[in-house]
C-alpha cells in the first residue's frame, strides 16, 4: 500500500497515561491493518511522526516505543500550544491523525556487543525510550546498559513505574537524580544536575556508545562529561527533535546552518553537531 508524503493515518487511542504536570502518554492503534504493516516495515528507532487533530493541526515528536512491539504506537508528549493542548484532551476511545515514520534512525545494528549509555533529562527521556526498549527486547544482542536520567523535580520524572522496572533489572544500571531542591522526604535517588551525576557514575567511555537527549543547557554541559570519560565524538549520539516541523525539510522552520533536521535527522552525532552552527541549535 503506498501512502503519499503528507497522507495521515487514522490511531485510536487504547491507553492515555499522565506522566508528569502537563505531560501525557497515549498507546495508539492503527484503524486500518495495511496502514501498521507499512508503518512497521519502515520504522526505525530514532524516526518521529505527527499527531494532530482534524481543525486543530499537527505536531511533530518522537515514536516513543520500539520497532520490537508492532501492535501500536505510543507517543509522549507535553502540553505547550494548541495542537498538544487537542491532543492532549483527547481521551481513550477517541481518535488522532498520524503521519510517520519519517527522519533518520539510531544505527544499533552497527552497536552489537558494545556496552551503551542513555543519558536524559526530563521530557528528553521519551526520544531515547524507544531504543532502552528495542535493546533490552533483544537480550544478548548489546553490552551493558547504563541509564543516567534526571530532572527539575520528583514530580518531573517521566515513565516512573518503567524506571522501577529497569531499577530491578540485573542488566541495567540505572541512576535517577532531581536537581536540587526538587527532592521530596522519601526520594531515595541523587540530588544534582544531570552533568554532575553522569561524572559521578563515570561509565566506562572506551568503545562504549552514548545517547543524550534533553534540554539545550543540559546537553551542552553533558558532551565535556562524555569526551572526559573517553567517549569518540562519532559514538556519542542525540536527536533534535524539538527543531522540527512540517515533518519532510519543506517549511524550512527546522534549517540549522546548511542542514534541515526533518530531513537529515532527527539522529545526529556529536562529530556532526561540530559541524552546525552553535547560535542556531
Amino acid at each position: 500500500m503506498t501512502i503519499a508524503i503528507y497522507q495521515s493515518a487514522m490511531m485510536n487511542i487504547v491507553l492515555a497515561r499522565d506522566e508528569a504536570p502537563d505531560v501525557r502518554t497515549l498507546r495508539l492503534q492503527f484503524a486500518d491493518e495495511a496502514d501498521r504493516v507499512r508503518f512497521f516495515q519502515k520504522y526505525r528507532v530514532g524516526m518521529f511522526g505527527l499527531y494532530g487533530v482534524p481543525g486543530a493541526g499537527e505536531s511533530a515528536f518522537c515514536v516513543a516505543s520500539p520497532p520490537t512491539r508492532t501492535g501500536y504506537v505510543e507517543c509522549t508528549f507535553r502540553r505547550t500550544g494548541r495542537v498538544t493542548a487537542a491532543i492532549r484532551d483527547r481521551e481513550v476511545g477517541q481518535a488522532v491523525t498520524f503521519r510517520g515514520p519519517y527522519g533518520n534512525s539510531f544505527p544499533i545494528e552497527s552497536w552489537k556487543g558494545r556496552a551503551i549509555v542513555f543519558i536524559a533529562g526530563g521530557i528528553g527521556l521519551p526520544p531515547i525510550r524507544s531504543v532502552i526498549w528495542n535493546v533490552l527486547d533483544r537480550p544478548g544482542d548489546f553490552g551493558p546498559v547504563t541509564i543516567v536520567y534526571g530532572a527539575r523535580t520528583v514530580a518531573d520524572l517521566v515513565y516512573k513505574d518503567e524506571l522501577a522496572d529497569w531499577g530491578a533489572r540485573p542488566d541495567v544500571k540505572l541512576v535517577t537524580a532531581v536537581d536540587p531542591g526538587g527532592e521530596t522526604p522519601d526520594w531515595k535517588g541523587q540530588v544534582g544536575f544531570v552533568p554532575f551525576v553522569l561524572d559521578h557514575a563515570a561509565p566506562p567511555g572506551a568503545g562504549a556508545v552514548a545517547l543524550v537527549c534533553g534540554p539545550p543547557i543540559m546537553i551542552k554541559f553533558t558532551l565535556p562529561v562524555l569526551l572526559k570519560l573517553g567517549f569518540a565524538p562519532k559514538d556519542v549520539y542525540t536527536t533534535l527533535e524539538n527543531r522540527m516541523k512540517c515533518g519532510v525539510g519543506q517549511c524550512g522552520r527546522c534549517n540549522v546552518g546548511s542542514t534541515y533536521v526533518c530531513r537529515d535527522g532527527p539522529v545526529f552525532t556529536l562529530d556532526q553537531l561540530r559541524h552546525m552552527p552553535a547560535a542556531d541549535m
